[in-house]
């Protein structure tokens, strides 16, 4: 597959920041602690299926040590409409514990104390200083991970290394273009039946046939 040259991703960086300016994420939170619940359960889940989830969750255990103090089987219950949800029941109140006692409660919003978190990994810990602190951080989801292969930015077999391909050849901006990338991907460049009609990207891309996560 060829590869972007420096000046494709120059002007491939500018659309996506000319598009994408005002991007945030589309989880509904109120505060660190709601975000970084909803980031946890949007692994392999959707967004709108994580909103439709969050509401009666917060309602019951609307602080870290609420959730801390839960009912394993309760939380389930409540999330159980989510993929993996017995295990991602078990990690939200295993981080909230930790929270509580390590951190007095407070969200640390320090990449690497985040992802000291159970059921928080580098991409969501980086997910939630993107969306909350602005930080210059990328994050590699199917939807970028997708789009960086198709475009020609990166040839990377994991999401780890994509993101590094990422960041040292954008550099700056890493907040707009992950928010740019993850949305670009959702609704035009997606994995079945991209919708090349709507792209503003066609001329850079490399391949709409693999990379069909």
């Amino acid at each position: 597959m060829k590869k972007a040259t420096k000046q494709e991703i120059r002007e491939i960086c500018d659309l996506f920041i000319e598009k994408y300016s005002d991007a945030v994420t589309e989880l509904n939170y109120k505060n660190a602690y709601e975000l970084v619940v909803a980031v946890a359960l949007s692994a392999q889940c959707t967004d709108v299926r994580v909103n439709l989830i969050t509401p009666a969750l917060f309602k019951k255990y609307p602080d870290p040590q609420t959730l801390a103090d839960a009912d394993i089987e309760d939380v389930k219950l409540i999330i159980n409409s989510c993929s993996f949800f017995n295990n991602k029941a078990k990690n939200i109140i295993e981080m909230a514990k930790r929270v509580v006692e390590v951190y007095g409660g407070e969200i640390p919003m320090d990449e690497k104390e985040l992802i000291t978190l159970a059921g928080v990994g580098q991409k969501t810990a980086n997910v939630v200083m993107i969306e909350y602190t602005g930080a210059n951080l990328m994050a590699v989801d199917t939807h970028v991970f997708r789009v960086s292969h198709r475009l020609g930015l990166s040839d990377d077999k994991t999401a780890t290394k994509t993101e590094a391909t990422l960041v040292k050849k954008f550099k700056n901006n890493l907040r707009t273009l992950h928010q740019g990338m993850v949305l670009f991907g959702r609704y035009i460049c997606k994995a079945k039946n991209p919708r090349c009609d709507e792209c503003f990207l066609t001329s850079y891309c490399k391949t709409k046939e693999s990379f069909k996560v």
